[in-house]
């Protein structure tokens, strides 16, 4: 069974930056795709960024540009490094991960991102 682990969120000001950083543990030769998610109180998850193992990644429009996610499939580690932090970046942060052939999804505890104004 995949075990996700997030770590890095924190309190941050306006404009700053943060690494989040989620640790993958298990079978993992079955991911097939790595994710991002981010959810506002009051609002549904929101699925931000991407990575197949391809390489190939999308980010939402609203984090083009300021956030990037990578993933180092040899360490089993999925990141997310966030720029230019803004207030509406304020939320729970998810590591996700989809397998084959189920497509079955996995998802960490979470990671509390602050940006303070």
């Amino acid at each position: 069974q995949i075990q996700l682990v997030e770590s890095g969120g924190g309190l941050v000001q306006v404009g700053g930056s943060l690494q989040l950083s989620c640790s993958v543990r298990g079978p993992t030769d079955a991911i097939i795709r790595r994710s991002w998610y981010r959810q506002v109180p009051g609002r549904q998850r929101e699925l931000i960024a991407y990575i197949f193992n391809s390489g190939s990644k999308i980010h939402i429009d609203s984090v083009k540009g300021r956030f990037t996610i990578s993933s180092d499939n040899a360490k089993n580690t999925l990141t997310l490094q966030m720029n230019a932090l803004e207030p509406e970046d304020t939320g729970v942060y998810y590591c996700n991960v989809v397998t084959n052939p189920s497509g079955a999804e996995c998802f960490g505890q979470g990671t509390q991102v602050t940006v303070s104004s």
